[in-house]
């Protein structure tokens, strides 16, 4: 991010600190690490017939041991299943809404119509279904889904809705990659809360306020697969992470505690055409990465996230602001024999694209004004002013952008006052500069969701078709800017 808004949003963010970022709970203290890592259950469309059924419901989850709090999940009382999927399958999804309010469920990633993207538009009221059937074509890939209704999407996945989708193509077959779902290739849905005295999750309980939208809702607890500093017994070699970052608003920033060099393989579209050697990685909200970390030297090691860059000195998540970097996990090798002990040298390379392909550029500043709020009738009353894309808030009734069907287009992409994960629904897209640089090759594979921190140039491949009844969105994932305007629409005929 420029200096200038660096220090802009620092500027505002000392007024804010105590509020939106610092010492709101008295019980996120990290637990040892003694709860095993919950695993979800998997399920496999090909096993139940192609239909896989999802119910949104209310639920009790203890984050803190003792202390029952309501929370929303899929078929569980938290989170929900992963769902394995196939390239070439027909699948149905029957989502039953057993919630007191409307919902939707958005398949993030995952190139279908906009009639089954599960969108604002793909309202399910209270007591009623949806069955969308979702063809699956696209490489194999980690995927995941969670609600998108506009206006309450922050708090619904706060609660607790959102799962992981894998999907399978073949071509893992001829990769030696750990497979094994739950022991050497583990799912890890990362999150942060608060909590009040009582163990509940603090956004339920309160009304957001200026600072929480600009900012989004920050917690000082971090969590995996819903707990609080669990830990994760592997295999002593190569173990397969899946990352998803389905926090509201925060960065992670990971490491290991003994600086140990990972290997990235997959970003959100799929794998990178080889390994890309990391010692710290960031993963912004809702973006997917999948990683190789080589227990072998049999040493219990912790996984560690450190302060959120984008909220300068405001950005630490231990609640008195001392610690760098806080621990999120604990990994301890057993003496189980591993699967894969060698690092593969190549993985599959991403689809090409060329930059001469595309038919026209287009330009989007993404605007959040941090200081300022205004009085509005949407369902956030106090909402900052100036949130929204190229100088409009969000309007359902509103198409913005029409593109064709097997184009492909150059989207500039610059974000003012803060940092924004972009995210695009019904399309994939390659990062052709970052800051006027060629990204890392972390970054270098086919991704739905970028954070900009000043300006990011994206090849966007439209394969998908969306008319003016369904659209797609393309959005700040920052569910608090989400909700309150930070989105557009666009159709693909």
């Amino acid at each position: 991010m420029a200096p200038s808004r660096r220090g802009f949003m620092i500027g505002c963010g000392a007024i804010a600190a105590s509020t939106v970022l610092c010492g709101r709970s008295a019980n996120c203290e990290p637990a040892p690490f003694t709860r095993p890592l919950p695993i979800p259950p998997l399920i496999d469309a090909a096993a139940s017939r192609h239909s896989v059924k999802l119910t949104a419901s209310p639920g009790e989850h203890a984050f803190v041991e003792g202390k029952l709090t309501r929370t929303y999940g899929y078929s569980a009382p938290i989170l929900g299943p992963a769902i394995r999927v196939r390239r070439g399958e027909e699948v149905e999804m029957v989502v039953e809404n057993n919630l007191d309010a409307a919902t939707t469920v958005h398949w993030h990633g995952l190139l279908v119509p906009g009639e089954n993207d599960g969108g604002p538009q793909n309202l399910i009221q209270p007591g009623s279904r949806w069955r969308p059937i979702l063809k699956i074509d696209q490489p194999a890939a980690t995927l995941w889904f969670h609600p998108h209704p506009h206006g309450d999407t922050a708090r619904q996945i706060y609660m607790g809705l959102a799962g992981m989708i894998i999907i399978d193509d073949g071509s893992e077959a001829q990769l030696t990659l750990p497979r094994t779902f739950g022991i050497d290739d583990l799912p890890l849905i990362l999150q942060d809360r608060s909590f009040d005295q009582n163990g509940s999750i603090e956004y339920e309980n309160k009304s957001l306020g200026p600072l929480d939208i600009a900012y989004g809702a920050r917690g000082d607890a971090v969590i995996v697969n819903g707990a609080v500093a669990p830990v994760a017994r592997v295999p002593a070699g190569l173990v397969r992470l899946r990352l998803l970052n389905a926090a509201n608003a925060q960065n992670f920033e990971l490491r290991f505690s003994d600086g140990r060099t990972f290997h990235v393989i997959a970003s959100d579209g799929g794998f990178l055409p080889a390994p890309a050697a990391v010692k710290q990685l960031r993963i912004s909200p809702a973006e997917r990465f999948e990683v190789l970390v080589d227990f072998a030297d049999g040493k219990s090691v912790t996984l560690e996230t450190g302060p959120d860059e984008q909220m300068g000195i405001f950005g630490r998540l231990a609640p008195d602001g001392s610690a760098d970097f806080v621990a999120m996990m604990r990994f301890e090798p057993t003496s189980t024999a591993p699967a894969i002990k060698e690092l593969p040298a190549h993985l599959i390379e991403p689809a090409l694209l060329s930059p001469a392909s595309a038919v026209r550029r287009r330009q989007f500043i993404l605007n959040s004004g941090l200081c300022a709020s205004r009085s509005d009738a949407s369902t956030h009353t106090d909402m900052p002013a100036l949130i929204g894309i190229n100088g409009k808030p969000f309007d359902m009734g509103r198409i913005d952008v029409e593109t064709k069907l097997g184009t492909a287009e150059v989207w500039e992409i610059t974000s003012i006052g803060m940092a924004h994960p972009f995210h695009i629904h019904g399309a994939l897209f390659r990062v052709l500069s970052i800051e006027g640089e060629r990204p890392p090759p972390h970054l270098a594979g086919w991704k739905d969701t970028l954070l900009v921190e000043d300006k990011a140039e994206l090849l966007i491949a439209f394969n998908q078709p969306a008319t003016q009844a369904h659209p797609f969105m393309y959005h700040c994932h920052i569910l608090e800017h989400e909700d309150a305007g930070l989105m557009g629409q666009y159709i693909c005929t």
